[in-house]
């Protein structure tokens, strides 16, 4: 199970100190990371996205349902927006899978002018030493969970047909 966690905060610093954490735990196998970004909103409202190059162990399958689940999340203002009937099931899917328009909402609340997020998709977590290394940082989080299942369906169906 894979689980997808937005950290909002005020402003960019304290996203960038969030970050250095996240990485300092994914060093140290607290943290087993799929997918991590720093989302931030400029004061004219235009979105900014910095992926971090030092995520390790991401297969180009679980790369791509990231960058899937981060289009949709960020990058695309509307479902009705969508074109095409393949990512219109993808979008279906994320949504029977967690990722709905109620969460998709929640990260849009949190993400105003000034303000930044760290974005990341975890593999594995241990949530008691994760908790309590973030804490410091405070922020507001936002968690939502892919099974297995989920997770290889979705794969699958960005790798398209063989």
């Amino acid at each position: 199970m894979s689980e997808l966690i937005v950290i909002g905060y005020g402003d960019r610093a304290g996203a960038e100190a969030a970050l250095a954490t996240v990485q300092d735990l994914q060093r140290d196998q607290i943290v087993r990371l799929n997918g991590l970004a720093v989302v931030s909103v400029d004061e004219e409202g235009r979105t900014h996205v910095d992926t971090s190059n030092r995520v390790v162990g991401v297969t180009a399958a679980t790369g791509a349902l990231w960058g899937t689940i981060f289009g949709i999340l960020f990058l695309v203002p509307a479902v009705g927006a969508l074109t095409g009937a393949a990512l219109g099931g993808l979008v279906g899917r994320l949504s029977q899978s967690g990722i709905d328009d109620r969460f998709r909402e929640q990260v849009g609340d949190l993400l105003r002018p000034g303000s930044a997020a760290v974005v990341l998709m975890a593999g594995k977590l241990t949530e008691d030493k994760f908790t309590a290394a973030m804490q410091r940082h405070g922020g507001t989080v936002l968690k939502t969970s892919l099974s297995d299942e989920d997770e290889k369906d979705l794969a699958e169906r960005l790798a398209g047909p063989d």
